[in-house]
């Protein structure tokens, strides 16, 4: 141990001792302390560059510094470390909106489609209504045409007329078989038609 050595022992050793109660107080305190511990560690290396400065003890100065940038490189990793939680955080904020926003989509998608599905049925369930609605007044002409048909060949009795009357009659069921049957090609058109939109919304 030289002359040099005897200070450098000294002085590491009251920073030393004098850093222990502060030490002592950042482990006892509650929650984070880093970053008092890297100021703490920053104000010991400074500490020593000084002291080696001013006893020219480069091996001091260059602990000190070692120090220093220890403590700096621990700040920037402290640093990082909060930037990386915080842009955890953030990813984690933008996935949960995305998760809502594709939620209220489908919820949105879902009314849309049942809309769609009321405004169909009330399509069919109208033109159910115009079809009955339309074969009622065609029985009810036939019937009326049939009717005073009737009343004609019972009050033209003469054979001739007879005659006459009856062919009109036959015209007359003629005429109603060929309404109902157009009512029927009509009715299998509609449920086809139904069918095709049935299966476009399904």
């Amino acid at each position: 141990m030289n002359l040099r050595t005897i200070p450098r022992t000294a002085i590491s050793t009251s920073i030393t001792l004098a850093r222990i109660p502060a030490d002592i107080a950042l482990a006892v305190l509650p929650g984070e302390a880093s970053a008092a511990k890297l100021a703490l560690e920053r104000v010991d290396g400074t500490t020593r560059v000084l002291a080696g400065m001013l006893l020219g003890d480069p091996a001091l100065r260059d602990d000190g510094r070692r120090r220093q940038a220890a403590a700096a490189e621990r700040r920037r990793a402290m640093q990082l470390r909060s930037q990386a939680a915080q842009t955890s955080e953030e990813g984690d904020e933008q996935l949960e909106e995305r998760h809502r926003q594709a939620e209220r989509r489908r919820r949105q998608a879902d009314a849309r489609a049942h809309a769609r599905r009321d405004q169909a049925a009330k399509r069919r369930q109208q033109r159910t209504r115009r079809a009955a609605d339309e074969e009622q007044r065609r029985r009810q002409a036939s019937r009326r045409a049939e009717a005073r048909v009737e009343q004609q060949i019972e009050e033209q009795a003469p054979a001739a007329r007879l005659e006459a009357l009856d062919d009109q009659a036959a015209a007359a069921r003629e005429t109603e078989q060929a309404l109902v049957e157009a009512d029927e090609a009509r009715r299998l058109e509609q449920a086809a038609e139904r069918a095709k939109e049935e299966r476009k919304e399904d």
